[in-house]
């Protein structure tokens, strides 16, 4: 459970996303400043229909959540000894014809898996209030035993948000919470407050009301002796065995699974095994910068690295570090948001926002421009504020943010898994998580400028390297392109509708200028046969790459899909087909990557094309609440992701990163189910 201000609930993705914008024009602390700037302001709450479905028209809301429902709190006894149980109610009591939505992971804990959840839902949540400086609290020789809290069963309320009337899993009438706390046999005598924040939001079939914290106090005494209370019917539902699972260490356990294409592996997240779990984080953190993503900007650090080297070495190691700083700083940034913003919980939802992803690539093209000399005209003033010299700390550091922000269409093998995880938990396990992720990414960066002389066989000036600076400027503008044109599709689609592909061609014919510029320019600078085959190939690689990618990006593909809305889903496991559901959005280079390498294979679209096999397309290039609901279901927060049901409706395959026979298996597997 997180600590939140109630108003920061209600920030919203557009605002996320001007806050990252912010981050990257300038550095970390201006855009934090942003953030919490943002947060203090008034907050705006969508209309609401039936169960909280928006109204493409906002109705006003009349009332506090506290209106709707009243949270009080009741304690087993006035007074405990040391060593003792004290249990404590938090007790709702709602109006009639009103719900509040369950707390996360409800549906599952309680195995509730037929009841629907809504996406967009504000989660009731019980915490102990943090200190004014946001720190957790400490209540000493009292323990709170958060996994063993009790909470009443789920009711059905049966709605029609949009795809049909489903029953979606609420709690609703006059319920409580059980706390049981556990006092420590050495906890000192006197007095004990624990103040505690109960986060709900209540909704009828009419509309919601704006989301609300109520906040309690626990009192209580602890003595050397306690007198006997009689028994309460406030406790009559409580399980007083869950002492003993207390006591014997008993507490849910907790695994991640981590898969890297055919390797599959789980580890505790707890003890020992968190210090595994952020070297895994920081592993994915640096196989980031081989994606496809970041690959274009690489050999224009090196080539700045390596001037810097010449001068001093010092003053590059010291740039390598600012660098590194930035990459660590964005990264920082992204957690501080998912830590204190409610329902942001990846990179994936600032690139369902259109106007994020189209800034991002005005952002990228006017770095490029800049960084690369392609054009010798006065550019307007405020292009200089995106100043990324490599032989400056100011420009350094926004190259690294540039290049971090690079990385976040693509996911590398096992961060995807360390960062939705740790998206669950507190916002000081987030803020680490991220860090090391951060701190992965940077590390190559910062032992290329600590050891230089691994980069010497670059060329530092002259026409060689103008030329890769160049070459690299047009890629760096066709990854441009590919944020804009990813935008405007995501403008223009409407869920489930395929986006447009036009823009791919834009992206074809910059990378096709790339490599043929190369080619060209090769066979002018030099005379070297073995520097003309060298690099007279890469061009050409360039060259026949984008000219491919432009033409298989708006094809229409060997495998016949059908694009994804739950009662799509529903239609083919209720056939018995075995269902293949590929997630993508035309933002994620990893999806384009693995769709064009393995599923687009002859072997595996025949098989998805399959009478008994039902290929499912989620497309997250635009808003897609039902995409990114089932994407949440499958407890997985990025993409790419591809999931294999068996005709039973059983899982048989999770997997972010994945083989053509891992996909074949799968099938087959799937058709025995």
């Amino acid at each position: 459970m997180r600590t939140t201000d109630s108003r920061a609930t209600f920030l919203n993705a557009r605002l996320t996303a001007a806050v990252l914008l912010i981050l990257l024009s300038f550095s970390l602390l201006p855009a934090l400043h942003a953030a919490a700037a943002a947060s203090q302001s008034p907050p705006k709450i969508p209309g609401f229909s039936g169960l909280g479905k928006p109204k493409a028209e906002a109705a006003p809301l009349f009332f506090d959540s506290r209106d709707q429902v009243d949270v009080t709190i009741k304690v087993a006894s006035n007074t405990v000894t040391p060593g003792g149980d004290l249990p404590v109610a938090v007790e709702f009591t709602l109006r009639p014809n009103w719900h509040i939505w369950p707390r996360a992971g409800a549906l599952e804990a309680d195995g509730q898996g037929a009841l629907a959840e809504f996406d967009g839902a504000i989660r009731t949540e019980i915490l102990v209030k943090p200190m004014q400086d946001g720190t957790p609290r400490e209540v000493s020789g009292v323990f709170i035993n958060q996994p063993f809290f009790q909470w009443p069963a789920l009711h059905a309320a049966e709605a029609d948000l949009g795809d049909g009337a489903r029953r979606y899993g609420v709690y609703e009438g006059s319920f409580a919470v059980f706390l049981p706390l556990s006092i420590s046999t050495n906890a000192p005598i006197g007095r004990v407050e624990i103040p505690l924040i109960v986060s709900f939001q209540a909704c009828d079939d009419k509309g919601c009301s704006a989301p609300a914290d109520v906040e309690l106090l626990v009192s209580f005494e602890i003595t050397a002796t306690s007198a006997a209370s009689g028994p309460s019917t406030a406790f009559a539902n409580f399980d007083p065995s869950v002492y003993g699972r207390i006591r014997a260490g008993d507490a849910p356990s907790e695994t991640i699974d981590f898969n890297l294409f055919s390797w599959t592996f789980s580890i505790d997240p707890s003890g020992s095994g968190f210090l595994l779990l952020l070297l895994i984080a920081a592993l994915g953190g640096m196989l980031l910068n081989f994606t496809p993503c970041v690959l274009p900007i690489i050999p224009l650090k090196i080539m700045g690295l390596a001037r810097a080297a010449e001068g001093s070495r010092a003053k590059c190691f010291f740039l390598g570090c600012v660098m590194s700083l930035g990459v660590i700083a964005f990264w920082m940034a992204l957690g501080v948001l998912m830590a204190t913003v409610k329902g942001f919980t990846s990179a994936n939802q600032l690139f369902q926002e259109p106007l994020f992803t189209i800034g991002v690539g005005v952002v990228i093209a006017v770095m490029a421009v800049g960084m690369a000399g392609l054009f010798s005209v006065q550019l307007p003033d405020w292009v200089y504020m995106f100043e990324t010299k490599h032989d400056s700390y100011f420009g350094s550091f926004n190259f690294g943010i540039m290049t971090a922000v690079l990385s976040t269409p693509c996911t590398a093998p096992l961060m995807g898994t360390a960062v939705a995880w740790a998206t669950t938990q507190g916002p000081d396990t987030i803020l680490t998580v991220f860090a090391t992720v951060g701190t992965g990414m940077a590390l190559p960066y910062l032992v290329l400028s600590a050891f230089p002389h691994l980069v010497d066989s670059m060329p530092r000036t002259g026409p060689a390297s103008d030329l890769i600076k160049q070459v690299m400027g047009l890629l760096l503008l066709a990854a441009a392109a590919f944020f804009i044109g990813a935008g405007l599709a995501g403008v223009m689609v409407t869920a489930p509708e395929p986006p447009n592909k036009m823009y791919w061609w834009v992206v074809a014919l910059l990378g096709v200028a790339a490599g043929a510029w190369m080619f060209v320019r090769t066979i002018s600078i030099t005379k070297k046969m073995r520097k003309r085959i060298v690099f007279c190939g890469v061009g050409a690689g360039i060259f026949a790459i984008s000219a491919l990618v432009g033409i298989s990006q708006t094809a229409e593909g060997p495998i016949d899909w059908t694009y994804y809305t739950p009662a799509r889903l529903a239609d083919a496991q209720k056939d018995g087909k075995v269902v293949v559901v590929d997630f993508t959005a035309e933002w994620c280079a990893n999806c384009k990557t693995f769709e064009a390498l393995v599923l687009n294979l002859p072997s595996v679209a025949k098989e998805l094309n399959a009478d008994d096999v039902a290929a499912i397309k989620v497309d997250l290039t635009g808003k897609n609440p039902d995409g990114n609901a089932l994407l949440k279901a499958s407890n997985r927060v990025t993409i790419p992701l591809l999931l294999v049901y068996g005709r039973d409706g059983s899982l048989i395959l999770n997997a972010s990163d994945y083989t053509p026979q891992q996909v074949l298996d799968a099938i087959t597997t799937a058709r025995g189910k």
